[in-house]
């Protein structure tokens, strides 16, 4: 009995560690503050509170070459992220567009790989393989009227290996290409801009979607789910407190939100509160819902 004890504890020591181990190195997680690094992309450590998670939702810690570079929520039914979080770096706004796009390999098998990987180049019989979890270059393919729009831009990240983890198809949704190039990139470069300027510690960004039921569709199925509204909030609690007052009052966080659409397009920022309720009706929600972890204020 005693050498069965000792075996007994053993071996729940080897699982503890294994999974430990692929906690730390995963890219699809329980919970993102189970893995080092991974909430570093969260003030606070903290992920938005009060979605009524079903347990289709997948968190995702993206990881490029071995390192966690931001977190997304994922809709593998949608096949789109419902949000991704990231922390902002400095830049001067450069965009990439010689990067492989990819997936995550660990939404289609627990046994795939923790960091995202490019699409194979022989895509058809490969894809079949992890489609039913994800978008795949295919439903992108004959849109015209969509672009891929990412959630965390490249625009905002510095290093070329961040940049280059923004390029997984996970990480972006189907944006009208007029709302794309026009509002939507110039709100992302108005925010650069501000970050740029006047935040003088770490800021973190949240940017997500609403839908209401449109679809890109391909071969007679529902594949992609297409956002009504982006919407989007930075906070950063260390702040250049003598700049200028139409900037400063957008300070320690502010929202803003857009209609994905042709016409009616433009960004309307607001105070993270004001964002809040605007989405309460727009997403499954509780009256709790909160973008960051006690609405950006630091604990005194």
């Amino acid at each position: 009995m005693k050498h069965l004890s000792i075996y007994s504890f053993l071996s729940l020591a080897v699982l503890l560690i294994l999974g430990c181990m692929r906690e730390s190195q995963a890219g699809v997680v329980e919970d993102f503050n189970h893995v080092e690094r991974c909430k570093d992309s969260l003030y606070m450590g903290t992920p938005p509170r009060g979605y009524l998670l079903s347990n289709s939702l997948k968190k995702i810690c993206q990881r490029y070459e071995d390192k966690p570079r931001f977190v997304t929520l994922y809709d593998p039914h949608k096949h789109i992220p419902v949000y991704s979080a990231y922390t902002f770096k400095k830049s001067d706004g450069e965009k990439r567009v010689d990067f492989p796009w990819m997936f995550e390999p660990q939404l289609a098998s627990e046994k795939g790989s923790s960091n995202m990987e490019p699409f194979p180049q022989s895509s058809s019989h490969m894809h079949m393989n992890f489609e039913d979890s994800q978008a795949v270059l295919e439903d992108y393919a004959d849109v015209v009227q969509y672009e891929r729009g990412h959630l965390n831009p490249d625009e905002h990240q510095a290093d070329p290996l961040d940049k280059a983890s923004t390029y997984t198809l996970t990480n972006v949704v189907p944006q009208i290409r007029e709302f794309n190039i026009g509002p939507w990139a110039e709100h992302e470069d108005l925010i650069r801009k501000r970050l740029n300027n006047y935040c003088r510690g770490k800021a973190y960004v949240i940017t997500g979607v609403t839908t209401s039921g449109n679809m890109i569709r391909r071969d007679n199925l529902d594949r992609v789910a297409v956002p009504e509204y982006m919407w989007s909030a930075y906070c950063c609690t260390n702040y250049d407190q003598n700049a200028p007052y139409f900037q400063r009052y957008k300070f320690p966080a502010f929202g803003a939100y857009g209609l994905n659409d042709r016409v009616n397009n433009h960004l309307v920022e607001v105070p993270v509160k004001n964002l809040e309720k605007f989405l309460r009706g727009r997403m499954d929600v509780d009256k709790n819902f909160q973008i960051f972890y006690n609405d950006c204020v630091p604990d005194s």
